[in-house]
């Protein structure tokens, strides 16, 4: 059986019949092949129960992943306070799973994902989307094992009330991690980039707790950040500036590498807020983004997908972008898309949806967890001269 997709998107004034037209609009667009995964992206303004009911109302028992987003795109553009579905048909088979716990573990979680995957001799791919709110992230892929087939994302919502939800089969619900295991005739491809640069000014983390960056050289952080950008200290813990600070995440050291780190927020004392823990004692570096560098980063990220894809024809891409470029970009953002579409061209579908956080498969260890980065996932069939991600 041949793989096809499909991608609907539609906008009303509640979740559920937006979900059904969404969902209605992909099926007419699959003709009449049986959907083996439906991928949601809805915004994060609607009632999660209520989307999914408008789905499986048309969709029945097939399998659903999704997750709550400010926005969803598709190959059209970005549809905001919208529900996108794409539907995946063809020989292979997804199983949904709810993992209520993450919020709590990571560690936990991750172990009974690697269960799931380990249960079948077939080789397994997972696609998931987790919390972006609540929970270690990074806990839950150092966990995995090295080489892992696991992408996926951070569910992003309201950065002011950190509303966020997840959807796996008929389950719903926020501080979950919701997956897909696919396995059979289905291959995918994974890249990614990010459009940050350094520009020159060092700071040394000099207390940190958990997701909370206290301070910098010393000083609050929202401190630090006051005397390079000139506004009041006390400005930064409300909005716009809590949330623009997304805007300015750091490099940190990791090993020899420098691994972008942002914040969600910044706190009342201060603070900022990440989703994942930065050590006391390193060097961090200021990082700034650039709608070029960004262009230069999503023809990359696809450029890489289409590369681990082999000899697959592609079918459809996921592309899962960092909620920072949503506030960089802001009326432009739709250059991520086009500049997708300059690698795998106008007719491969696309769906997506922006993030807190980006999960991506490394051949010589655990899957990375990334910041500001735009994932691209390109799914194709498997082939006999091909081997899966």
């Amino acid at each position: 059986m041949t793989l096809v997709a499909s991608v609907g998107a539609a906008q009303a004034l509640d979740g559920r019949e937006a979900g059904l037209q969404a969902a209605h609009q992909a099926l007419n667009r699959i003709g009449a092949n049986t959907p083996g995964l439906a991928v949601v992206i809805a915004s994060h303004q609607y009632q999660a129960r209520e989307v999914l009911n408008g789905i499986t109302s048309l969709l029945g028992d097939a399998p659903v992943l999704g997750f709550g987003s400010p926005a969803g795109f598709t190959q059209g553009g970005v549809h905001p306070h919208s529900v996108v579905v794409a539907l995946l048909s063809g020989d292979f088979q997804a199983d949904t799973h709810w993992f209520p716990g993450y919020a709590q573990s990571g560690r936990e979680t991750a172990t009974k994902v690697g269960q799931h995957l380990a249960a079948r001799e077939e080789r397994q791919s997972l696609l998931f989307f987790a919390d972006g709110f609540n929970g270690d992230a990074e806990q839950f892929c150092n966990v995995l094992s090295p080489g892992a087939s696991v992408m996926g994302g951070l569910s992003s919502g309201d950065l002011h009330t950190g509303s966020t939800y997840q959807m796996a089969g008929n389950q719903t619900g926020t501080g979950g991690l919701a997956a897909a295991f696919l396995r059979g005739n289905i291959k995918m491809g994974v890249g990614c980039d990010h459009g940050w640069d350094q520009v020159g000014k060092q700071f040394r983390v000099t207390r940190s707790r958990g997701f909370w960056l206290r301070t910098l050289d010393g000083r609050p952080a929202s401190e630090t950040y006051a005397t390079l950008f000139g506004y009041p200290p006390r400005d930064w813990a409300f909005p716009p500036l809590s949330y623009l600070a997304r805007l300015y995440p750091l490099g940190v050291e990791q090993g020899e590498d420098l691994v972008v780190r942002a914040p969600i927020r910044v706190e009342a004392d201060g603070s900022f807020r990440m989703n994942a823990a930065i050590r006391d004692g390193i060097d961090a570096y200021l990082l700034v983004g650039s709608r070029i560098a960004c262009e230069r980063a999503a023809r990359n990220a696809a450029q890489q997908a289409l590369l681990q894809l082999g000899n697959a024809r592609p079918i459809f891409a996921l592309v899962l972008v960092d909620i920072a470029w949503q506030l960089l970009l802001k009326a432009q953002h739709v250059v991520e898309i086009a500049a997708v579409q300059e690698i795998l061209g106008t007719k491969v579908p696309i769906a997506g949806g922006y993030t807190l956080g980006q999960v991506v498969p490394d051949q010589d260890g655990p899957p990375k967890f990334l910041n500001q980065h735009i994932a691209v996932i390109v799914f194709g069939e498997e082939t006999a001269e091909s081997s899966q991600v």
